[in-house]
């Protein structure tokens, strides 16, 4: 049976739950898609949650386990002994994952699920993995994998190939090594197919093959693979030894995880936040560009201030302040946003920076013309005062030149010194251009106005 999750449906569930009625819970989730489960079980507390986990079987149990969000994967892990880990959740996962999971752990824990493992070569892949930095191709590759010698024959490879195939769940590519276990190449299906079982492999591999090493940051691992259209990549070690592979689906995840820490950082969040973070942990991700904010507040105020007698004798000028500091924040935010996003979608290797810095100061020029004719009719139409009229008009065509070009630089800037482009948008751009295009507006508004 398979029915549309709704909040019916969920507390229908949980009232099954409170009356332990294992039977009718077991029909209502066995043939739904560990996802789905995992959707539900986000909306129990922790014991109705482990109540249901206890009813799944151990391989449907560790698939749900995967794809529940990482925070409430800690919240649930908490109330369940480690050896019911170990046997219901790590026996049935892969490297990969199994490590994902461990690490969540405290560190009494870890250790107390390790030693519950009866696999000890899976035991011992779980340990190998969490040396790894958890961002790096090492961190993230799993040690399942299906790899063949380049000495044998297509004979006993398909013998060697059908007793790994059963520690591996998906086979995207056969991996030749030599007798170090050196990554020689790629072997093809249909090569080993087609070719006699007396001829050796290594007549048959392509020793072309697209390869990354254990230290290789994550992102960039999601770059190649995104580059070449690979399902999975190879993961050796400094001296080229096969140690894992990474496939898509992880990718997948690095993406999603890259763009919500941009997303965090757009928005002004430094650190990773999750939904259940402490209120000291959100406020810490938060603290530091809400305090360039006010400082940037206070610097405005304090060039306010230096012009607060003249600004009372030509109130007009303060009329449009905001519609100054509005453009200048909104250009800057859009320009760095352009250049940020090259950036991370790999535009970067076909455009120089000058070329970018050309491309957005000349979409900066015609914006700024525009903008600037249209305030300037408006002004001249609705004051008359040819005075105002240029000083607003000037001042909006150098602000968003100079809001376009500082959106520019900075992220080119950071990304050359190998700093978090995305740092260059969102409150740091606004701030520094709300401040800087109110300076601009008053000194050419002083020219016009002689203002002191």
């Amino acid at each position: 049976m398979s029915y549309e999750i709704t909040k019916e449906n969920i507390e229908q569930l949980k009232i099954l739950v409170e009356e332990e009625n294992k039977e009718q819970v077991v029909a209502l989730i066995e043939d739904l898609h560990p996802a789905d489960i995992a959707e539900i079980l986000e909306d129990m507390n922790a014991e109705e949650a482990k109540f249901i986990y206890l009813l799944l079987d151990g391989e449907k149990a560790s698939d749900v386990l995967v794809e529940i969000d990482e925070h409430d994967r800690k919240r649930f892990l908490k109330v369940l002994p480690p050896e019911f880990i170990a046997s219901k959740f790590i026996e049935y996962m892969d490297s990969d994952d199994a490590a994902d999971v461990v690490a969540e752990l405290d560190e009494e824990v870890q250790k107390e699920v390790l030693n519950e493992i009866e696999d000890i070569e899976q035991a011992g892949d779980i340990v190998d993995l969490l040396e790894y930095d958890e961002d790096s191709a090492g961190g993230i590759m799993a040690k399942e994998l299906v790899a063949v010698n380049e000495n044998w024959t297509v004979a006993t490879c398909l013998k060697e190939i059908s007793v790994q195939a059963e520690e591996v769940d998906e086979i995207f590519y056969i991996y030749v090594v030599d007798d170090t276990e050196k990554l020689k190449g790629l072997l093809s299906l249909k090569n080993l197919i087609l070719n006699h079982t007396n001829a050796k492999i290594s007549n048959l591999y392509d020793p072309e093959i697209k390869r990354v090493t254990t230290d290789t940051r994550q992102e960039e691992v999601a770059e190649i693979m995104d580059k070449y259209d690979l399902v999975a990549i190879p993961v050796v070690d400094d001296i080229g030894r096969l140690k894992g592979r990474i496939t898509f689906d992880d990718v997948i995840d690095i993406v999603r995880e890259e763009a919500e820490k941009d997303y965090q950082m757009v928005s002004g969040i430094t650190g990773d936040v999750e939904p259940g973070d402490k209120v000291w942990e959100i406020l810490r991700a938060r603290f530091p560009w809400l305090l360039i904010g006010l400082l940037g507040g206070i610097l405005g105020a304090v060039v306010l201030g230096q012009y607060e007698d003249s600004l009372k004798d030509v109130t007009k000028l303060a009329f449009f302040i905001p519609l100054i500091a509005a453009m200048a924040g909104n250009v800057g935010v859009q320009s760095s946003s352009i250049v940020v996003q090259s950036i991370a979608s790999g535009v970067k290797d076909l455009e120089t920076p000058a070329r970018k810095l050309f491309k957005e100061v000349s979409v900066a020029f015609f914006t700024a013309a525009i903008f600037s004719l249209l305030i300037f009719l408006f002004n001249h139409f609705k004051y008359g005062d040819m005075n105002l009229t240029l000083s607003v008009s000037i001042s909006l065509f150098i602000v968003i030149l100079f809001a376009s070009l500082f959106g520019t630089v900075i992220p080119l800037v950071l990304n050359k010194f190998k700093i978090d482009p995305a740092l260059a948008t969102g409150p740091f751009i606004t701030t520094m251009n709300d401040v800087l295009g109110m300076m601009i507006y008053l000194m050419i508004s002083g020219y016009f106005f002689d203002l002191v």
